[in-house]
């Protein structure tokens, strides 16, 4: 993987260069991790004028993180005692390798963190990176769909070993720790997120933390999880109806959300504008005066983060590219009655190669569980 990482640096340098600075700063986690294969705790990387250095705090574990080694070509300064700061310490590598200017990244660095890095090195101009490793990360490559493919299929198991068990009395909260119990048996690194479990008025609701409130019959169950495996993280999500045949309501809404998830996947293309896969989600249930109940976007990017670019939201720019991962995820909520929500994680792909690619495969039939 040296070589991965090395390529992904080079492209940085590529666009640092364009943009006058001989020299940045690296301190995202995230990013740090995408460059160099590992992030440890408080660690920056420096693509210097001369050399690349990945500076800790201290000195880094050597065990693999997430399953995946470091760049071992990367050289690694550690600071020599507790308490300093990596980034303060890296701007003055910067300046004694000779750059006159360090891009950085500012939507990260605090203001202290950024005046402290400027009394270090007060002659090295200091400009702003911007989201240009977040652009980088967008497209991904195979290794990395690899990764995520292999999480989806570890939230698809544990999400139907649930649904085969006895639902009924148990609570939100319980439900959603054995879930990520059954993810981490079945070889992930952990939940991607904290994982949702909404019942009866608390179904539907994006982003519902867990509650004691206990499963009853009738009741819509909403489910939301995800898995990291080696660092990257999938999302799926899936209304099921507990105990007896549902309502009439319950299938009218379930059928609309359906329809409005399957719009938005079949929308997913190279070229494709994000704001019209959110508009081919969302039209469905605009149309049939659910406007004011829907989520402020139906799909995002995902990755090392849960949420990454592209968002796919009404006033989104841009267009999607070829080996993107994102979800599809309308839902609708309705106040003291409940919801639906239906959440993939596919990868865009063109026509040529069988269009869209679905991860995560749970069926997304209305079940009476």
């Amino acid at each position: 993987m040296s070589e991965v990482y090395a390529a992904r640096r080079t492209r940085l340098r590529e666009r640092c260069n364009a943009g006058g600075s001989a020299a940045a700063l690296v301190s995202r986690p995230a990013n740090v991790r995408y460059l160099a294969g590992a992030a440890p705790h408080g660690a920056v990387l420096l693509l210097g004028k001369t050399e690349d250095l990945l500076v800790c705090s201290g000195p880094p574990d050597d065990r693999p993180t997430d399953g995946v080694r470091p760049d071992d070509s990367l050289p690694v300064r550690a600071l020599p005692g507790p308490g300093g700061d990596p980034a303060v310490a890296a701007t003055g590598l910067a300046a004694a390798q000779g750059a006159e200017s360090l891009a950085t990244e500012d939507h990260h660095l605090t203001v202290v963190r950024h005046r402290a890095m400027r009394s270090v090195a007060p002659r090295l101009r200091l400009t702003d990176l911007g989201q240009a490793v977040e652009q980088l990360r967008v497209v991904k490559d195979e290794e990395e769909i690899s990764c995520l493919r292999i999480g989806a299929e570890i939230a698809d198991q544990a999400l139907g070993e649930l649904l085969e068990s006895i639902l009924v009395g148990r609570t939100e909260r319980h439900l959603a720790l054995e879930l990520e119990r059954r993810l981490v048996d079945h070889g992930a690194d952990g939940p991607a997120f904290p994982t949702s479990v909404g019942t009866g008025p608390n179904s539907g609701r994006r982003g519902h933390r867990p509650t004691d409130r206990r499963v009853e019959e009738g009741d819509f169950l909403s489910v939301c999880l995800g898995a990291t495996y080696r660092g990257y993280r999938c999302e799926i999500g899936r209304t099921f109806v507990i105990g007896t045949s549902p309502a009439d309501w319950q299938i009218e809404l379930y059928d609309l959300v359906f329809a409005a998830q399957r719009a938005g996947r079949e929308a997913l293309a190279p070229g494709a504008a994000c704001r019209d896969v959110d508009r081919a989600a969302r039209q469905a249930l605009d149309s049939a005066g659910y406007a004011e109940n829907l989520p402020t976007l139906t799909g995002h990017g995902v990755g090392l983060e849960i949420d990454e670019d592209p968002q796919l939201a009404p006033a989104a720019m841009g267009k999607l590219d070829a080996c993107v991962p994102v979800t599809v995820e309308p839902g609708v909520h309705l106040p003291g009655r409940g919801g639906v929500r239906i959440d993939d994680t596919l990868v865009v792909r063109p026509e040529a190669d069988g269009g869209p690619e679905l991860l995560t495969i749970t069926t997304k039939e209305l079940l009476a569980l």
